[in-house]
């Protein structure tokens, strides 16, 4: 199995010790499933990202009291968004 071999410093390391024996993990196993569960967490939030701004215009009609006023700075973001989100789409 594939395998990396990581530096750190004595104060990095100490930590990262500390934090593996608090979850009763080895520092292998430890850095291991922080890393995959970072992956996996950042995979969320992308795809989190991607529903909101593919629904954004439905939640702004079914939640008028919540959606952005125009012209002011959460909208002027949010189309800003949604412009992103279009040029994404076309690619």
């Amino acid at each position: 199995m594939p395998a990396l071999n990581i530096e750190y410093t004595e104060l990095e390391l100490a930590a990262i010790r500390e934090a593996a024996a608090a979850d009763g993990k080895s520092v292998k196993a430890y850095v291991h499933d922080l890393s995959v569960r970072e992956q996996k967490r950042r995979t969320f939030v992308r795809h989190a990202v991607a529903f909101w701004r593919a629904h954004v215009e439905e939640f702004d009609a079914a939640f008028p009291e919540d959606a952005p006023e125009a012209g002011s700075a959460d909208a002027r973001c949010t189309d800003v968004k949604r412009t992103e989100a279009k040029r994404a789409d076309a690619r």
